[in-house]
């Protein structure tokens, strides 16, 4: 995949700056001017003054006091403008900076997904164009078949993330909150794994009957997207590892892999909307910037937490704390 370029600051930045100069130049011609103008104001009003008259140092002093209040009205005003000025340059030049890191964010989701949408397509076409064309054997079949399948899955739980992603953005969509076991959601994750990743390893420690009130379907997302994290980034001789326990009235899942790990600058900003760590440019795992934002969004919407630590001595824990639901 070969990433879009992000637009090109420069010319905005130019602009930017030639405007935020001016302002301020601005803001500083128009002090010199009115305290040029309270000054000649004040020596007119002085030199009107009869010398000879027995108030003249009374009227001189208010004269005085008049311009100097008037020139710390100016220094005043125009702080205060030099202040909003700044405070708002910077609140827009971050926003505009952070709208086109966005843009350029989108840009790269859109070159992602066209590519994990085209990929399964064709591997699924060109295993059908086979069974077709040719007479295989029967293991050679039940391959292609699987393999299939396997393509059609992947292209499912992408469709799945996108749409959910479309329907949080628009609020469109409405949870059903029931009574879930979640170590029978999380064992049924981990076998439909190990049928589409036979060649991961997974070690698994669940705990029985560990209920919680959630949404089957969110949940279900919420595991399959960790645990295809995790196989993602692990290596394939090492084994991941999914563990759920309950204790004090707290529901813990946690997926540990001994990948690369995370940076810490970077710990959370991976859960944001299509954030991926790593370089793009020569990033080589496939994915959409989606699966951890979705992971965090369901996770909130069940008044959950969600964290990811350093595994030792390498890897990452993604690990989340739910509510436990010990009612019968």
């Amino acid at each position: 995949m070969i990433p879009l370029k992000p637009p090109k600051l420069a010319p905005v930045i130019v602009v930017y700056w030639f405007l935020l100069v001016y302002m301020i130049a601005a803001l500083g011609w128009w002090y010199i001017a009115l305290e040029k103008q309270n000054t000649a104001i004040s020596n007119i009003r002085l030199s009107e003054l009869k010398k000879d008259d027995p108030a003249y140092f009374n009227r001189a002093n208010i004269i005085t006091e008049i311009s100097n209040r008037k020139s710390a009205q100016y220094i005043g005003e125009g702080v205060t403008f030099l202040a909003v000025i700044l405070i708002g340059a910077v609140f827009v030049y971050r926003a505009a900076r952070k709208q086109f890191k966005f843009s350029a964010q989108q840009q790269n989701f859109m070159m992602a997904i066209t590519h994990e949408l085209k990929t399964p397509i064709a591997i699924a076409q060109l295993n059908l164009q086979t069974l077709q064309k040719r007479k295989l054997d029967t293991d050679k079949q039940e391959k292609l078949i699987a393999n299939t399948l396997y393509e059609a899955d992947r292209l499912n739980i992408l469709c799945n993330n996108i749409l959910f992603a479309s329907q949080l953005d628009a609020g469109g969509y409405a949870a059903v909150t029931q009574k879930i076991n979640m170590t029978d959601l999380l064992e049924n994750g981990v076998d439909d794994c190990k049928i589409r990743f036979p060649d991961r390893i997974f070690s698994e420690q669940i705990q029985a009957d560990a209920f919680l009130q959630g949404d089957a379907f969110l949940l279900q997302m919420l595991v399959n997207n960790l645990l295809e994290n995790a196989v993602k980034y692990a290596p394939k001789e090492e084994s991941i590892n999914v563990q759920l326990s309950i204790t004090n009235g707290f529901i813990k899942l946690s997926i540990a892999d001994k990948g690369a790990g995370i940076a810490d600058l970077e710990k959370k900003k991976i859960f944001n909307k299509f954030y991926r760590s790593g370089n793009e440019n020569i990033r080589k795992a496939q994915g959409t910037g989606l699966g951890l934002y979705l992971c965090k969004k369901i996770v909130d919407a069940h008044n959950g937490n969600i964290s990811v630590t350093d595994n030792q001595p390498n890897g990452s824990i993604f690990a989340v704390i739910f509510k436990y639901d010990n009612r019968g």
